[in-house]
């Protein structure tokens, strides 16, 4: 039988992957018995990539690095609160002691880092971010596809909440500044009825491209924004909350004298919002 050379290169990259799959001699004998009986070994090998790759994807996305907080051992419900730009997960868990939420609430609060990225508007300088941001206009403009990225990390520690026992009633989402953006696009989305979101010092980033889920239309919506933020102007807060308004929901809007940040009273309205959530 006369050859190709394309095919004696194909033979010879073949038998090298067969070699990688089982021991020297059983792959020359195996590649022998192929080729005798009619078969093309490279087929062979291109089915076993073939499943060697549909298992891998098949494996369960790991969840990223979080700091993990319970308020009581066995705790039914579950926090889970995004930091914002640059910060991490250390950002907001000493926030859990200054709740003071009553000792009878087990409540296990979840604080995940983001992954590092570069970020266009502090000049490709990589630091802990859910997204690019890629321009600082009034509407902001980021990188949507990393944003989908960061809400389908966040949506894992919410199965993961339920796999734990935990009803799906009783997990709060919060986030900070851009952490808000991606818990917008979480809760308002996710396939199962949650407890609440927190949007604090925030935006609705996917506003115009989210894909609502009807579980979700009546979830307890809570926005909360500095009146002299110059990071995220409280117009984004606002604009946020109409938009919801507009298309039906049901959210309550506070605003506190204070830039990009979080103060005393905000922390006693949170306290207060998540023991309403949760009671």
């Amino acid at each position: 039988m006369v050859c190709s050379f394309a095919h004696h290169l194909e033979l010879h990259y073949t038998f090298l992957k067969l070699m990688k799959m089982i021991n020297t001699s059983v792959a020359l004998a195996f590649f022998a018995a192929l080729m005798v009986a009619g078969i093309n070994p490279a087929a062979v090998c291109h089915a076993e990539t073939e499943i060697t790759s549909k298992k891998q994807q098949d494996k369960p996305m790991s969840l990223l690095p979080a700091i993990v907080m319970e308020t009581k051992e066995d705790p039914d419900a579950a926090i889970i609160w995004l930091h914002g730009l640059g910060a991490d997960g250390n950002d907001f868990a000493p926030i859990v002691p200054e709740l003071r939420l009553p000792e009878d609430l087990a409540i296990r609060f979840i604080f995940p880092h983001a992954p590092s990225l570069p970020v266009t508007i502090n000049g490709g300088f990589v630091m802990p971010a859910w997204y690019d941001i890629l321009e600082m206009q009034i509407d902001r403009k980021v990188d949507t596809k990393q944003l989908m990225m960061s809400a389908a990390a966040i949506e894992a520690f919410v199965e993961e909440e339920l796999k734990k026992g935990i009803k799906s009633e009783r997990i709060l989402l919060a986030g900070f500044s851009q952490g808000g953006a991606v818990a917008y696009q979480v809760a308002l989305s996710f396939h199962k009825s949650l407890g609440g979101l927190l949007a604090m010092s925030s935006y609705f980033a996917t506003a115009d491209i989210i894909e609502l889920n009807a579980e979700n239309s009546g979830i307890n919506i809570e926005i909360q924004h500095g009146s002299y933020d110059p990071v995220v102007p409280e117009n984004l807060g606002k604009q946020a909350f109409n938009h919801l308004k507009n298309i039906g929901y049901q959210a309550n809007y506070r605003t506190y004298p204070m830039e990009h940040s979080v103060c005393a009273e905000q922390i006693g309205d949170i306290s207060r919002w998540i023991q309403e959530r949760l009671r």
